[in-house]
């Protein structure tokens, strides 16, 4: 869900009531709930979130709006990221010069390029961070943390 000051994102598991708050000003991440989300907000599916970068315009948001599965480890879907889309969490472009606007468009450029890459997978249930070998030589206590604390 988007609103002119946040990101919402919402789980789409049953029982989830739990949603990230990504304050678009301050930056800020919080946990909040779903009746917190504006009804104005304009909502739209995404798979996952990629990560953040700092540009010329500020920080951007990139996030994954296609996969493709791909295969499965042990029961546990394995996705390839095959889309994404890189909002920014600025709400216009007016602060910059002509220079820094063609420099920001030269780096979102760079960037679209590097995400139309194969390789960027993922798996909402299984580490793919580690290798089998070392997930097997892990402590019981390792093993029950969620993929995040991780």
């Amino acid at each position: 869900h988007i609103t002119p000051e946040k990101f919402y994102v919402e789980a789409c598991d049953d029982g989830a009531d739990d949603v990230l708050g990504i304050d678009r000003v301050s930056t800020e991440v919080t946990l909040t709930v779903k009746k917190d989300i504006p009804p104005s907000a304009v909502t739209r599916p995404i798979f996952g979130i990629l990560g953040t970068i700092r540009l010329v315009a500020g920080t951007y948001l990139i996030v994954i709006t296609k996969k493709k599965k791909v295969g499965e480890i042990f029961s546990h879907a394995i996705w390839k990221a095959t889309d994404f889309d890189i909002l920014s969490y600025k709400k216009t472009m007016l602060h910059l010069t002509d220079i820094q606007l063609q420099d920001n468009k030269v780096f979102l450029s760079m960037l679209n390029h590097v995400l139309s890459v194969d390789g960027f997978y993922f798996s909402t249930t299984y580490d793919l961070t580690h290798t089998l070998q070392r997930l097997a030589n892990t402590s019981p206590e390792f093993q029950e943390m969620s993929l995040l604390e991780r």
